[in-house]
């Protein structure tokens, strides 16, 4: 059994990933352009994580996931469920980090 499917449920119903829409292309493209720059070029990394967005997150909420990537301030709301996110896909995409 792939052991991230019960990750990924539990995220989804916390942030409400199953209802929504999924992040958009252009999201998904600026993420990965975000996260090669933050993660110094590391493709295998990055391409994990973009595959997960939609199973993670929504449209919405994933101009919150790039705002955090360009360095600005989350709000005392948005902390939460972005630090579940961080947890979730670095549980799938970079175990021991």
């Amino acid at each position: 059994m792939n052991k991230s499917l019960p990750i990924l449920t539990a995220l989804m119903l916390t942030t409400g990933a199953a209802l929504a829409a999924p992040p958009t292309d252009a999201q998904t493209a600026q993420f990965y352009a975000q996260c090669m720059t933050n993660s110094g070029d590391n493709a295998s990394l990055c391409a994990c994580k973009r595959d997960l967005l939609p199973k993670l997150v929504d449209e919405e909420f994933m101009a919150v996931v790039l705002s955090a990537m360009e360095g600005k301030s989350l709000t005392e709301a948005q902390n939460k469920p972005y630090g579940i996110y961080i947890s979730k896909s670095n549980q799938v995409c970079a175990p021991g980090m």
